[in-house]
């Protein structure tokens, strides 16, 4: 635990932003179906919600920029890269094994390590993290943006190489799932999309691709922050979602496989917001608004583990058989005071401002906990 350094300002709000979507995507109120822009497309497709991750991901690019301004000894670097990396891994795998035990006929057993999901955010987080972190350190700008397009060309072509002739990209027969089913097995997998893991190994290196553009993208605006500075970020970002409009009928939007076309977009988009961002932001005071987001942005994985730690432990405490606190408030207080998707998004809401309470709790104090 450390205070934090001086930071931008947009930074800060953006990730924060990331954060509170991701908990509204997470825990949407039971009782009622979230909006449709709220749920993840079911394979190819692009929604609101499919723009979360990446944008945290390219927010991790972004603090690699100020975090990675000194350069230690090679040794002291890759050993301080690769113990945070396995922190994170390793706490995103006890966050699923959480909470250990089954409570089954009223007794508890233990949760078998063999059942146990290996992938998911925060090893993806982790994977890319650490791959991110030795590119930019030995690599410069210009090579960065050629690795990026080898990146997402080279995923491209493993799809197409190994994916079954006629349909590379199916959910069960694409190159990353066959991949996953053999390194890791079925019983480590994402159970409840038929198989598929949505944070498989082999999409690890595209997305690594959003973290690059993050680190690029947060080094141009340490330069060139001004009014055509800006622009010209805005206008790349443009440039890139139309660029991955282009793609999409070669090599179709989709966040679940993690597609090029899906990186170019979602890069485009970030680098738009980004710059509106720092537009409106740098320069002036925090306004109310920015301040709810700032406190996300100063600490958003632990909040963002606690969001998901403290849902499950609410499920765990049942008020009704088969009914747990979360699934009990979001039936019988929003969807009693409005019902439908309006309910589900309210309760969902509800529950970020709580995790946001932790984060104003630590800001508070002065607390910023880097993993």
């Amino acid at each position: 635990m450390e205070k934090p350094a001086t930071r931008f300002l947009s930074l800060d709000v953006f990730r924060g932003l990331a954060v509170a979507l991701m908990i509204v995507v997470n825990t949407p109120g039971p009782g009622a179906h979230p909006y449709p822009w709220l749920v993840h497309a079911k394979w190819f497709g692009f929604t609101a919600a499919d723009a979360v991750f990446p944008s945290f991901l390219f927010a991790v690019g972004c603090s690699m920029a100020f975090a990675f301004s000194q350069r230690p000894p090679a040794g002291a670097f890759a050993l301080k890269v690769l113990r945070r990396a396995a922190l994170i891994f390793v706490l995103g795998f006890l966050m699923y094994w959480y909470p250990f035990a089954d409570h089954v006929g009223g007794t508890w057993t233990l949760k078998p390590f063999a059942d146990t999901r290996i992938m998911g955010v925060l090893q993806r987080i982790a994977l890319c993290y650490a791959l991110a972190a030795f590119t930019v350190r030995y690599l410069s700008p210009r090579w960065l943006v050629a690795l990026s397009v080898l990146l997402l060309l080279g995923h491209w072509a493993l799809l197409l190489a190994f994916g079954p002739p006629g349909d590379p990209f199916s959910k069960l027969g694409n190159a990353g799932t066959r991949l996953d089913l053999f390194v890791l097995g079925p019983q480590h997998l994402y159970r409840r999309d038929g198989g598929f893991d949505p944070e498989g190994l082999l999409g690890t290196l595209p997305a690594t691709v959003n973290v690059i553009a993050g680190y690029l993208a947060a080094r141009y605006l340490k330069t060139a922050a001004d009014r055509r500075g800006l622009v010209r970020m805005a206008l790349t970002g443009i440039l890139l979602a139309a660029a991955a409009f282009a793609w999409n009928p070669f090599f179709p939007i989709g966040k679940k496989l993690w597609t090029g076309s899906f990186v170019l977009l979602t890069v485009g988009l970030d680098l738009v917001i980004l710059a509106a961002l720092a537009a409106a932001l740098e320069g002036r005071r925090p306004n109310p608004i920015a301040r709810v987001f700032q406190v996300f942005g100063l600490n958003p994985l632990v909040i963002y583990l606690f969001s998901e730690l403290f849902v499950t432990t609410l499920q765990q405490i049942e008020v009704a058989p088969g009914v747990g606190v979360y699934d009990w408030i979001g039936a019988n207080l929003f969807q009693a005071a409005a019902p439908g998707p309006v309910g589900s998004l309210l309760c969902a809401i509800a529950y970020t401002l709580v995790c946001w309470l932790l984060g104003y709790i630590l800001d508070r104090r002065r607390i910023v906990i880097r993993l």
